[in-house]
């Protein structure tokens, strides 16, 4: 369902918020026309176009993905695209032609390919099991991690599918036990796959698939390794190990030289926590929490008065000297929000957004009396500064911009727009009321499929 002009008036001295509780019960805007808060304009000739994946099916919501204008945060009339009855995790190849999203029912688990010129659905391929991380390449091909997917050739379950796009097709499944997350090199040319519980990295040549050459090989030496972050031209790969947050040791930063052959393990740097990370230039930004409940926020001197009694921290690691001033040093470390981080980025303008899921939430935004506190953290990168926005829920998608200063971010079901020149809700304009684009149902991802 899209909506066009509010009968619901809004408060502008108030943020108004709409919670997913209410949303999934079936409360909605009443809305009709092309009023500010719709486009009219095609979405095929959008130029500035961004999807969002919406899970609920209700009397009043339409699962499914929705186009918006990122130009002016609108939906676009007429902007749906069928992807099954539960959508919500998204992937996008790197040439932004083909956009995954993977459709979850009970027992039924798919990706859902659609073509970003037509802004179409162009197949499905069915899963044996569900994914939380899936690639999309320009080759034409996409990989999914699916922990539970049955392989009788395997000593456990576990396997990275590998999808055939234009054929909406499986075209190999590749043993790897509690296969978790993968994570693509900039060329595509290798795939990094993450396991649980696992002490060891997988690396896979997606070219190599069906050849009846050895696809994968594995590489020990890592401690509870979870993702990874490349550099520019891929030749290395900073591996965030989770250490003690995750069942192993310390929380570190491991290279690894992909160059050579063998590939080979580099420095190993200790940071306080390291599940999720962000490279921009010399510096890799690292979150996370280093043990399962995080360090206690007043342990920080930096964090702000909260209620919340745990933390999760954020290191700068210098890539040049291979040291994280902030490690083991709490009179520098950067406080965040605690729960798991898997969610980061960075504003056209240095702001870095870090989202994590099953934080500690603080106050309702429906109705807020005192500290009101979720899962997302921003650190200005240029004073150092860290907002903790008034908002409830896990981020589970976001988005920036290279043409707008404004960040999408997806937090309890809603779609927030964020003015990344003051870390807030973006202001009230003739486009968008309350910094929240309104959308019947909840929202789970965010990408935008043009370049903008």
């Amino acid at each position: 369902m899209l909506l066009g002009a509010c009968r619901l008036k809004f408060d502008r001295n108030k943020v108004a918020f709409l919670s997913p509780l209410l949303v999934v019960a079936g409360f909605s805007l009443v809305c009709c026309g092309a009023g500010p808060s719709t486009s009219t304009t095609s979405s095929t000739r959008l130029t500035t176009r961004v999807v969002a994946s919406q899970s609920v099916s209700s009397p009043t919501a339409f699962p499914g993905l929705l186009i918006i204008d990122g130009e002016i945060d609108t939906l676009v009339r007429g902007g749906e695209i069928g992807a099954g009855s539960s959508p919500g995790l998204m992937a996008m190849s790197p040439d932004r032609a083909t956009l995954l999203a993977f459709n979850s029912t009970v027992n039924n688990w798919a990706v859902e390919i659609v073509g970003t010129a037509k802004a179409a659905q162009s197949g499905s391929v069915q899963l044996p099991g569900p994914t939380t991380s899936m690639v999309a390449l320009d080759s034409g091909f996409g990989y999914a991690a699916v922990p539970s997917a049955p392989f009788e050739a395997g000593p456990s379950p576990g396997a990275v599918e590998v999808m055939n796009l234009p054929a909406a097709s499986l075209a190999a499944t590749i043993s790897i036990p509690n296969a978790q997350t993968v994570v693509s090199s900039p060329s595509g040319s290798q795939l990094l796959v993450f396991s649980g519980d696992s002490d060891v990295v997988t690396i896979m040549a997606p070219d190599l698939v069906n050849s009846g050459n050895p696809v994968t090989a594995t590489l020990s030496g890592f401690d509870r390794p979870v993702n990874a972050v490349f550099s520019t031209d891929g030749n290395t790969a900073y591996v965030l190990n989770c250490g003690a947050q995750c069942g192993g040791t310390q929380a570190s930063v491991q290279i690894l030289n992909l160059s050579t052959t063998p590939p080979a393990l580099g420095a190993l740097i200790p940071v306080n926590g390291a599940t999720i990370g962000f490279l921009a230039g010399s510096t890799l930004y690292v979150a996370g929490t280093g043990t399962p409940t995080g360090p206690l926020c007043t342990s920080i001197p930096s964090a702000a008065p909260t209620a919340a009694t745990y933390c999760g921290t954020l290191d700068l690691v210098n890539l040049t000297t291979l040291q994280d001033p902030y490690y083991n040093n709490p009179a520098t470390e950067i406080a965040i929000t605690d729960g798991y981080h898997d969610r980061i980025d960075m504003s056209v303008n240095g702001q870095l957004f870090v989202g994590s899921q099953g934080c500690t939430n603080i106050g309702n935004v429906d109705n807020p009396q005192g500290e009101v506190r979720g899962c997302l953290s921003i650190f200005n990168t240029t004073n150092a500064a860290v907002v903790i926005p008034p908002d409830n829920g896990d981020v589970t998608g976001l988005q920036s911009f290279t043409s707008r200063e404004v960040e999408y971010v997806a937090e309890g079901g809603n779609l927030r727009v964020y003015d990344t020149l003051i870390d807030s809700l973006l202001p009230p304009n003739n486009y968008i009321e309350t910094g929240t684009i309104i959308i019947t149902g909840y929202i789970i991802d965010v990408k935008a499929i043009d370049f903008f």
